[in-house]
């Protein structure tokens, strides 16, 4: 599969926005590496998991990360019109035509985990814990990045539990069976943050996910301060249903691998996790959370590029994902400086600072100067701007 990727990232058909540097990225199982910072955490947690007296979680790491529009959006009902199905948000090798709004039979690049959830209750699976790298188009700074890994993890219950038959749906809201699925979920989820950071302050905030109901966010007291941990909820009727299981109920949550370990490890570039530099890979063995040591932090380089922007069709995720394109990971971040609109013309400009900075070695103005001309020169001929 990851070959066939590559090929069609290359070719770039109509419809097809993975471009190769994000198709480079595929088949780096960071998440199965036992001596990595992902793969450390995802151990930690599956350990956990395995500790939940009457409950086997099956683990599901190595799942094909090229899947449907009706795996990714259909099954978990993600209406149409939602943004994140949108191609400045998502990765599609296959968009025939190239639609706006996608169809079940499009193939992308996975935005989530819960791609996997209703293949695998189809298969018979009760409970598992499903890793991957995602995908996502994103701004560029030092907590986002194309690629990151999620863990998605399910329980179903036996109906004897929560209630035989088929309910409807604000029957079963109501219903114990339903506050039952709940309360074992939030246990389950807070055990799990004591396992990960110690006995910490919780909290739960109601959530609207469009796959679960009802929804919550668990954040804890860390540092000083409250951070969200993860999101999860009882899993929807409708979702269920579409696995032909409408007669069953249970629990899903989701969590990002990245955003744990960047807290965990003490590690502050989101970039760090995809280098091959020894200083940052020889710092971590399998089963220990080591805090990060920083070594030497190469200087920056500012430079801005400003255009006006067409009439409309205009997206900063197509400029950021440019930016990637030109020059991969020497692009520390990309920030919106100036938005000027011309009171006469009408027209808008942006001006965006890029921030160019290498993890291990200094970059040279030469090289700086010919990686911006390049940008300079893409967004032009791609994204129909005018040059200031």
């Amino acid at each position: 599969m990851y070959l066939m990727l590559t090929a069609v990232s290359l070719a770039y058909r109509t419809g097809n926005n993975v471009t190769p540097y994000i198709a480079n990225l595929v088949g780096r199982d960071l998440h199965k590496t036992a001596d990595h910072p992902i793969g450390i955490i995802k151990q930690k947690i599956e350990d956990y998991f395995a500790t939940i007296d009457g409950v086997k979680f099956e683990i599901a790491d190595a799942m094909d990360p090229l899947v449907s529009a009706q795996q990714c959006f259909d099954d978990l009902l993600i209406p149409e019109d939602h943004p994140g199905r949108l191609p400045s948000d998502t990765y599609y090798v296959s968009r025939p035509g190239g639609r706006e709004a996608s169809s079940s039979e499009d193939l992308l690049l996975r935005t989530h985990t819960s791609a996997h959830q209703s293949t695998l209750m189809r298969k018979g699976y009760e409970a598992f814990l499903c890793t991957g790298d995602v995908y996502r188009r994103d701004e560029i700074d030092a907590s986002h990045f194309p690629a990151f890994h999620q863990m998605e993890g399910v329980r179903l219950f036996d109906p004897a539990l929560v209630g035989e038959g088929e309910m409807s749906r604000e029957e079963w809201l109501a219903s114990d069976g339903c506050k039952l699925v709940a309360d074992d979920l939030k246990r389950t989820l807070e055990g799990l943050c004591d396992a990960l950071f110690g006995p910490v302050e919780k909290r739960w905030i109601d959530e609207y996910f469009p796959f679960t109901e009802p929804s919550f966010e668990l954040e804890i007291y860390y540092n000083g301060d409250w951070m969200e941990v993860l999101g999860c909820g009882v899993i929807h009727s409708g979702v269920l249903s579409n696995c032909d299981l409408s007669h069953r109920h249970g629990w899903a949550f989701g969590l990002g691998l990245e955003r744990l370990a960047m807290v965990l490890f003490e590690i502050p570039d989101i970039r760090l996790f995809w280098t091959g530099d020894e200083r940052f890979t020889s710092q971590f063995k399998a089963g220990q959370l080591t805090k990060f040591k920083p070594y030497s932090k190469y200087p920056p380089c500012f430079k801005d590029i400003s255009f006006w922007l067409p009439e409309e069709g205009f997206e900063p995720n197509d400029f950021f994902e440019l930016g990637r394109g030109v020059a991969g990971e020497l692009i520390e971040r990309i920030d919106l400086v100036d938005s000027f609109t011309h009171p006469k013309k009408g027209l808008t400009s942006h001006c965006y600072r890029i921030t160019y900075r290498s993890m291990d070695r200094s970059l040279t103005d030469e090289e700086i100067n010919s990686l911006q001309e390049e940008l300079r020169k893409q967004a032009a001929s791609t994204l129909s701007v005018e040059l200031r």
